[in-house]
């Protein structure tokens, strides 16, 4: 209830102000004037809440459907065509559109976008071009979410101007901007404004709701509309599908500096007493009409209590949602800043630059002296060569501490990757050790047994030549084969032994490191 009472007597307080500030003996028609203009604007203009399904002084149509927080123009289902037109047309030159949109989907991707429009006359409720009419006689603002050429050059938004013969007026395109506006956390905002033939667009990504974030998406000269026309609103689905959404769409008219309608002069006391006491009236029908409410529907009221302090408190989710969304914009806000001293640092250069440029050209300018003599050459205060040394200085010192982070971080990199790999080799590196020396004892073994082999053979060709013609020396008791093998064995097993020995010592130590 409060919300359907609460415009009309906005409205009605506004209009009291008015006559307050403004009521003269001499200036009626300028209040009138006033009254008019406001009036049109409220046509031009809606704020949400249409509890009936209706939108004052709106037009909607296609599959577009107004609910209690916004007009959806275009539902997420497949092939869905809706528009919403003003009634009536404008009565002012210039002016400025301030809409608050939503466009969101579960897809990745989607389809097909959403457009503005200001026409000479109404579209259509399920068109070709967004959900409007092709041929239109005025400007499309169109925010187009597929990406029709599969060149990954979208969202995007573009205006175009269409003079009625063109069907879709892609080859008017005035200017554009690669923006996403799909998915955001907060409502998105595009800020229309048409002066003097000056077309701009501020656009608002919906990543923050700051006033500050606005940034100019296009700027188009020379374009020419229609005097007076209809403001309106469409979107369209195709394969893929987005909700489309319209939360907010507010008109404010432009003047030029001393053509706006001029407030002044005072009312009398007993005026003031008059306006006082009808505003005390509206207040007093109010309270009274709520009270009826209260009266007539006791249950929303007992619910309102249950629910009283429930805003105070905050779940799980939205306080990890909050603190999200403080860091964010705590990051974009540094962001922002250090774009700002980039700019300040790169403006410092270009100055020193054309310094230099000016040393470099002698520095010298004739100029009349303060005496009044012409002619007299006045130096240039430019930079000196000690302060271009300092700068140089100062930038390789930059660049030297920027090598050596790179290099510390490549060496971390390096000492990082190679402990999770030997972490990831962690449960096999005993056996790995284990395996690696019983191959290298074997290998041993096997040059000792060669070297042996060797120095017998050498060893037989000596006594081979030197035994005497007639016969074989006496033979000698050697190494037997028993006695080799029982070596050989005991050779093995002390190795094996301090194999074992070594390896139990290390895993002790890895245990206790």
């Amino acid at each position: 209830l409060i919300n359907l009472l609460m415009p009309t007597l906005c409205w009605h307080f506004f209009e009291l102000m008015v006559l307050q500030w403004m009521i003269c003996e001499d200036c009626e028609t300028a209040v009138l004037e006033l009254i008019s203009i406001i009036s049109s604007l409220w046509l031009m203009s809606f704020l949400g809440d249409f509890t009936d399904g209706s939108v004052p002084f709106w037009e909607y149509g296609g599959n577009a459907i107004a609910s209690s927080e916004n007009v959806r123009i275009a539902p997420s289902l497949r092939s869905q065509k809706g528009a919403i037109w003003t009634k009536m047309r404008t009565n002012f030159d210039w002016w400025e559109v301030d809409v608050v949109f939503r466009v969101t989907g579960r897809g990745r991707i989607g389809a097909d976008g959403l457009a503005f429009w200001y026409t000479e006359n109404k579209g259509a409720y399920d068109g070709p071009v967004f959900g409007s009419s092709d041929k239109w006689v005025g400007l499309g603002i169109f925010f187009d979410s597929f990406d029709n050429d599969n060149k990954h050059n979208n969202p995007y938004i573009m205006a175009v101007v269409n003079d009625g013969t063109r069907d879709d007026g892609t080859t008017q395109l005035l200017a554009g901007c690669l923006r996403d506006f799909r998915n955001k956390p907060f409502p998105t905002r595009a800020k229309i404004e048409y002066y003097q033939n000056t077309l701009t667009v501020l656009f608002l990504s919906g990543m923050t709701n700051n006033e500050q974030d606005f940034e100019v998406c296009l700027r188009a000269e020379n374009v020419i509309l229609p005097k007076h026309g209809h403001f309106g609103v469409s979107a369209a689905t195709g394969g893929l599908a987005d909700d489309h959404d319209v939360l907010h769409f507010l008109t404010t008219s432009l003047h030029a500096p001393g053509q706006a309608p001029s407030a002044g002069g005072h009312v009398s006391d007993e005026e003031q007493r008059k306006l006082s006491q009808e505003f005390a009236d509206y207040q007093r029908k109010l309270e009274q009409q709520k009270e009826d409410y209260r009266r007539e529907h006791p249950e929303a009221a007992t619910k309102d209590k249950d629910h009283e302090f429930e805003e105070w408190f905050e779940s799980d989710n939205q306080r990890e949602l909050r603190q999200i969304f403080t860091g964010q914009s705590q990051m974009f806000e540094t962001l922002r800043e250090l774009h700002r001293k980039l700019d300040e640092v790169v403006g410092r250069q270009e100055r020193t630059l054309s310094l230099l440029s000016s040393v470099s050209q002698g520095g010298i300018a004739a100029q009349p002296h303060a005496g009044g003599t012409p002619g007299q050459p006045v130096l240039v205060d430019t930079i000196r060569r000690h302060e271009v040394d300092l700068v140089l200085s100062n930038q390789n010192a930059i660049l030297n501490t920027a090598r050596d982070i790179k290099t510390m971080t490549q060496e971390v990199h390096m000492r990082s990757d190679s402990i999770l790999q030997n972490q990831a080799r962690q449960p096999t590196a005993q056996v790995q050790s284990v395996g690696y020396d019983m191959a290298s004892l074997v290998n041993e073994m096997r040059d000792g047994l060669n070297t042996v082999k060797r120095d017998v053979a050498a060893a037989s060709q000596r006594l081979s030549g030197a035994a005497p013609a007639g016969g074989c020396p006496p033979q000698t008791n050697c190494l037997s084969t028993t006695l080799f093998l029982v070596l050989a064995v005991i050779q093995l097993a002390i190795l094996l032994g301090y194999s074992l020995w070594r390896e139990n010592r290390e895993a002790q130590a890895k245990k206790f490191y």
